[in-house]
């Protein structure tokens, strides 16, 4: 609609192509179609020019008068905006009416739309301007964009994310890697997306959050560097995404500067709240963002308010769910790390981060035993990248190693309950490395450490580990270490395909936490544990018993995780004596309870199970049972070695795939299991559940 010589506020010319954004062009024409003023909010980079133009090139069709684009970014004097944006509407010979005067007067019987582009500057004037000119000219659209809503009567907003880095359904690429690819190319004619480059592209899109800016000014850089380069010297980006083309507008010659044109909306208080806010590694609440940032300069109740004056400004972004949480984008928490870094608060709000997420960890070890376990499980999950910084602060601060053993091992019940055994090794390891000495922390994280390599079929490291925690027991009269230490010894045991030790292991184990006085998940999963056991020694009859045993316990308190346990031994011991359809509800029981908490662990043994009861009914469905396989195959993969590497646990996948081989034919065999393993972890339970 424009000429590379436009006049006067007319719309530019793209010099780029416009790539993505199809929902946010239609949801943006439809809220301009129904409402006279739209503000389009988000951080600086994330794309808000862009989207305003495109969709106001798109509507100008509609508007006998045309869309005008006053551009308000560099302006800081409020006196002046009535004259930019007249002078946005085209020459209109001289007026002696004051500037607000002349554009009422000019606009009155005007149908235009009018982009006010860069209001955050001058958000309250503009306010006054915006709702001055709708009230004088009926035939008015106004189209803003700001880092922060007008608060302007009758103002509709449309928050704009950053481009999605992952493909939608059907898509080979995110919106995000397009973007990239796109400008790449402009800037290294040949570039190209392919195989070869595809994955680590992905992955520079995801570090840079889909921020459009970033990316643009990360694909201008492929001259010099490559995409590996890229990738291998993001740690500062603002060192490095410098530069942009002669017409680039000055606030978006660095990222920094974007960046910092947001810094310089916020008031003292809000800019060391951001700063204190960059310790958070992902989304967080009211409470730890009170714990961690208040006092020295920050009121405990200012913080509420100002975490919502930081959202309005696009500095953070409110997520749904209650209690309500905020997240920041990476790109907005380097830079408010960057002015963290530069007083002497850093390393005590790093303490204090630390702090407050040991006790949510804390706190979820202790909610775990009881009704409240999928909440737990949620709530740790939502932490999860916040308990990551944690963990990597005390282990690479001098003195805080204990602190890092801690967290760790009380973290157990997420490690194994949502079945992150390899990452939950990987933190425990490099714990143990840093802190030999034979504390209570070093004794937790041993077992935990070695119960979770058993489960990966890592005997190598699970013996020496549970061994160690064992003689450090007896050592230091450690009770509850003791109690643990041969509880998973005995799981190793039993995953070695050593029952009758296991049994031996597991009720000297029960009978340790009875002298404790305990009776938590530990004690039902060694009931379980013990139930196996038997079972696998043939004892039907023992196996129920202890089975039945854990169940009563875990009905009568509310917990979940160990009751899937115990419902899969009660399938296995079904089976064993002959009665498969009671065998299928309680496997099916055992998967309803193990998914909501996203335990791979228990929903996997309970899907071979499955697998084999449909193999083996009296009206068998092989096709069915081979697709369940196929589904459990990449949940093993997913968490480690398949069935432990035992045995025993992998007798049922080997009796079903006997079964199904011998009914199906050679292409419907192979078939059902690539059905199956494209199965998500959802897709695999509806499969299981028969939804």
């Amino acid at each position: 609609m424009a000429a590379a010589s436009r006049g006067p506020g007319r719309l530019p010319a793209e010099a780029t192509a416009f790539v993505g954004r199809a929902a946010e062009l239609d949801a943006l024409a439809a809220l301009l179609g129904r409402s006279r003023l739209v503000t389009v909010t988000g951080p600086g980079g994330v794309g808000k020019s862009r989207l305003a133009l495109r969709a106001a090139a798109r509507l100008a069709p509609g508007f006998p008068d045309g869309a005008h684009l006053a551009e308000l970014g560099r302006l800081r004097d409020g006196l002046l905006l009535g004259r930019t944006v007249l002078a946005a509407l085209g020459p209109a010979g001289p007026t002696a009416r004051a500037p607000l005067e002349a554009l009422a007067h000019r606009l009155a019987d005007r149908r235009l739309l009018l982009v006010l582009d860069g209001c955050e500057q001058l958000a309250g004037a503009c306010a006054e301007l915006v709702d001055t000119l709708l009230r004088a000219a009926p035939g008015l659209r106004v189209l803003a964009t700001s880092r922060q809503s007008l608060r302007a009567a009758g103002e509709h907003l449309l928050p704009l994310a950053p481009l999605p880095v992952e493909p939608a359904p059907g898509r080979a690429d995110s919106e995000a890697v397009l973007l990239f690819a796109d400008r790449a190319a402009a800037a290294r004619p040949g570039f190209r997306l392919a195989a070869a480059n595809r994955a680590e592209v992905a992955l520079l899109c995801r570090r840079l959050d889909g921020l459009p800016l970033a990316l643009e000014l990360a694909a201008g850089r492929l001259p010099a560097l490559s995409v590996e380069q890229l990738l291998a010297r993001l740690d500062d980006r603002f060192r490095l995404l410098t530069g942009g083309g002669r017409t680039t507008p000055a606030r978006h010659r660095t990222l920094r500067t974007a960046i910092g044109w947001s810094h310089e909306l916020c008031t003292a208080q809000e800019r060391l709240l951001w700063a204190r806010l960059s310790v958070f590694a992902g989304d967080f609440d009211l409470d730890a963002a009170e714990y961690v940032c208040a006092g020295d300069g920050l009121d405990l109740d200012d913080i509420l308010a100002l975490l919502d004056s930081l959202a309005d400004k696009s500095v953070l972004e409110r997520r749904d769910g209650e209690p309500a949480r905020f997240r920041m984008l990476d790109t907005l928490r380097d830079y408010g790390g960057h002015w963290l870094r530069t007083g002497e608060d850093h390393r005590r709000l790093l303490r204090r981060h630390r702090d407050w997420y040991l006790s949510v960890a804390t706190w979820g070890e202790v909610e775990w035993f009881g009704p409240q376990q999928a909440e737990t499980a949620e709530r740790t999950r939502l932490a999860h990248p916040n308990l990551r910084a944690a963990l990597e602060f005390s282990l690479a601060e001098p003195g805080e190693e204990q602190s890092a053993l801690a967290l760790a091992g009380t973290l157990w019940y997420f490690w194994l309950g949502t079945g992150r055994l390899g990452e939950g090794r990987h933190w425990l390891d490099r714990a143990l490395a840093r802190a030999p000495e034979p504390t209570e922390a070093r004794a937790k994280a041993l077992w935990v450490t070695g119960h979770l390599a058993a489960l990966q079929g890592d005997e190598d490291r699970a013996r020496p580990a549970l061994a160690e925690c064992h003689r450090q027991a007896l050592d230091t009269g450690d009770r509850r270490a003791l109690a643990h230490a041969v509880h998973r010894r005995g799981c190793a045991a039993l995953l070695g395909d050593d029952p009758a030790r296991a049994a031996e292991l597991l009720d000297e184990a029960l009978r340790h936490y009875t002298a404790l006085g305990e009776l938590d998940t530990h004690v039902l999963t060694a009931m379980a544990g013990l139930a196996l056991a038997h079972l696998s020694l043939g004892d039907g009859p023992n196996g129920t018993a202890w089975a039945e045993r854990a169940r009563e316990h875990c009905e009568q308190h509310g917990e979940q995780w160990a009751h899937g346990y115990c419902l899969y031994a009660l399938a296995r011991a079904r089976r064993q004596s002959g009665r498969p359809r009671a065998a299928r509800d309680f496997a099916r029981e055992s998967i309803r309870l193990a998914h909501p908490l996203r335990d791979p662990l228990g929903t996997v043994l309970a899907l071979d199970l499955l697998a084999l009861l449909a193999a083996e009914d009296p009206t068998p469905d092989p096709y069915q049972a081979r697709v369940l396989q196929g589904a459990a195959h990449r949940l093993w993969t997913d968490l480690g070695t398949p069935f432990f590497g035992s045995r025993t646990f992998g007798r049922p996948h080997r009796a079903c795939a006997r079964r199904t081989r011998a009914a199906l034919t050679g292409q419907q065999y192979e078939e059902a299991f690539r059905l199956g393993t494209g199965l998500d972890l959802d897709a695999a339970v509806r499969r299981a559940l028969g939804a």
